[in-house]
């Protein structure tokens, strides 16, 4: 857990534009810095970068946040590698756990992990080179349709058929200290049976005559390798093991290349090797990615959601496609949202894609992706299957395969629709399906079709409540002008107060020093409120309100919002004391109430400190 503290620091040493400004050619426009968003296809700049609000916004696609947020969307990082990344760029140290390590022992993570790095771009430009003096592999990429345009944007290379090629970047393998980064980053193999004449391990290449794939990170530094034979072989892709800087699990093929024609697009296309990758990036589908030789895995999706809302996974349409299809599938329920769709593709058992697309051409091939099997209709295709729906038997299989798959859904508008299909396909109730499947809340209860609870507090603020939190994270200092009385009717849910918009004066109390309106803002997007003050920050985002009149639209909200509860309480016991039924503490009650309804109205709210002066 990085701690709040940090990312406001970081945020006021980090300048946003500086950092958009690697990625996007911005222009001075007025206070703020323009250019053509990069998240979505654009003529005209609606692109802004604020450098007194340390955020970008786009007003054609709507995407923004902070430096953070940034480098999260452009390059599809995890939130902690965007903060590693901008707290190394202006040198500071992350406080995560792992910084609990004695500082000696830090620094020594931390050289080996540029130990490692730095053998892996040394190694990719040694590839590069073989590739240009090796005939035989260029033969190969052209055989393949591929140009040198194209391998040169993914990197390609040779490992030339020598047991000891890198020894002329590195030099001798028999130096302990230059082996020993080279066997860690997995390009050397050693072996313990086999040694030297002074007991030293017999140190190999990994990679011989090999057609050689980067493989990069989000960052574009590259982490492993998968090589390729030519010919006869096996195996026919040999990749890098497991290291420190690799792990097949997390990776894939191609995203980092692939990351701006996925924008573009609107989906990845997800296929299942990396020649697949490069030639279709060749023919016009530059959004395909590849899993690394390993079943897809959550974190893989995962990645890919970062990217885009749209996964097209791309099979061959034998036993062996569908069974990896349905490990794909398992590894998506857990992330599956309604605003997100992810579709499979299974390509007749002859073609892979790149044999399709040449075959078929381009137009066929994106026919293919367009009508691609939907995961509801795969999911319900998968539990039916080999099942006689007209036996009872039939159909309570189909609902025992179902069950594991529903539950890994989180709850939403996709899960009960697939859970409607499945009722009417074996003949049962949506309720009876939730409960056999075990996806019903609360055990007392028949699933989520039983009537709902009603809530006891509304949580949605009301549109004065929201123009409140639009000008407190835009001014949080306002917040100082609540007084007790004013506190405790806002904050109190049972009168006028949300839990959003109390929380946000809290968070306003304790902001201490210079407001920085980027960090404040990565700041709520961490609490459970964070659509709330998403869509609040949007607003600020496309006005600019100075500090006055702001102070006195906040004023004029604030006296409404404390006026409603009275005004409400009055007119109810108004109608008691119309009936007669009122006691005379209820009387009292309302003489006060419309007494104190009267001044409100005549004097507007103002805060207890204008009061006393």
């Amino acid at each position: 857990m990085i701690p709040q503290s940090f990312i406001q620091d970081l945020l006021n040493r980090v300048d946003i534009v500086d950092v958009v400004g690697k990625y996007v050619q911005l222009k001075k426009g007025g206070a703020n810095f323009m250019g053509l968003c990069p998240f979505h296809n654009e003529k005209s700049p609606s692109f802004t970068v604020s450098p007194t609000k340390q955020f970008y916004h786009c007003f054609g696609c709507g995407a923004h946040g902070s430096a953070i947020g940034f480098l999260m969307e452009y390059s599809g990082q995890s939130y902690p590698d965007a903060v590693r990344e901008l707290a190394q760029s202006v040198g500071l140290s992350v406080p995560e756990e792992r910084n609990s390590l004695p500082p000696a022992q830090r620094a020594e993570q931390q050289a080996r992990s540029l130990a490692l790095t730095d053998a892996m771009t040394r190694a990719t430009d040694f590839y590069k080179k073989q590739l240009r003096g090796a005939p035989q592999a260029i033969q190969y990429l052209k055989g393949r349709g591929l140009t040198g345009e194209i391998a040169a944007h993914f990197g390609l290379g040779y490992a030339p058929d020598d047991w000891q090629g890198l020894e002329t970047v590195f030099g001798s393998y028999r130096d302990d200290a230059i082996a020993g980064p080279l066997v860690e980053a997995g390009l050397l193999i050693e072996s313990q049976e086999k040694r030297d004449a002074d007991g030293k391990p017999r140190r190999y290449d990994r990679f011989r005559d090999r057609i050689m794939f980067p493989i990069r990170n989000t960052k574009g530094n590259v982490i492993g390798f998968g090589g390729r034979v030519m010919g006869q072989g096996e195996p026919k892709y040999l990749n890098s093991p497991e290291t420190p800087l690799f792990s097949k699990g997390t990776e894939l093929y191609g995203l980092f290349e692939a990351r701006h024609a996925i924008r573009e697009n609107g989906y990845v296309l997800v296929v299942e090797g990396y020649m697949d990758v490069v030639a279709l990036a060749q023919l016009g589908f530059a959004n395909a990615v590849a899993t690394l030789g390993t079943a897809c895995t959550p974190v893989h999706v995962q990645k890919l959601m970062r990217q885009t809302d749209a996964v097209v996974f791309s099979f061959d349409g034998d036993a062996a496609g569908r069974r990896a299809a349905r490990r794909a599938l398992e590894a998506c329920l857990p992330h599956v949202a309604d605003n997100k769709t992810i579709r499979f593709l299974f390509l007749p058992a002859e073609h892979d894609p790149d044999s399709y697309v040449r075959e078929e051409g381009t137009d066929a091939f994106a026919r293919q992706v367009q009508n691609a099997m939907p995961l509801s209709r795969f999911l319900l295709q998968i539990v039916t299957e080999d099942q006689d729906l007209r036996q009872p038997e039939g159909r309570a299989r189909a609902q025992y395969e179902a069950k594991p798959l529903l539950q890994a859904m989180p709850a939403g508008g996709l899960r009960l629709q697939i859970v409607r299909e499945l009722a009417d396909t074996t003949s049962t109730t949506p309720a009876e399906i939730e409960a056999i499947c075990g996806l019903g809340s609360d055990s007392s209860r028949v699933g989520r079709f039983a009537q709902p609870r009603p809530r006891a507090r509304r949580q949605a603020p009301t549109g004065l409540e929201q123009r409140v939190i639009q000008l407190l994270m835009c001014y949080p200092s306002l917040a100082a002008r609540l007084d007790g009385d004013a506190r405790a009717l806002l904050l109190d849910p049972q009168h006028s107060g949300s839990e959003a918009l109390g929380y946000l004066v809290s968070a306003c109390d304790g902001i201490q020093g210079e407001v920085n309106f980027a960090a404040f803002s990565e700041q709520l997007a961490q609490t459970p409120y964070a659509d709330v003050y998403a869509s609040a920050r949007t607003a600020v985002l496309r006005e600019e309100i100075e500090e006055e009149p702001a102070t006195h639209e906040f004023d004029g909200a604030v006296h409404k919002l404390l006026a409603e509860p009275l005004e409400r309480e009055q007119k109810a016991l108004e109608a008691m004391v119309s009936a007669g039924t009122a006691d005379e503490e209820t009387k009292a009650r309302y003489l006060w109430l419309s007494r104190e309804v009267q001044r409100r109205r005549q004097m507007g709210w103002r805060p207890a400190a204008m009061e006393d002066s």
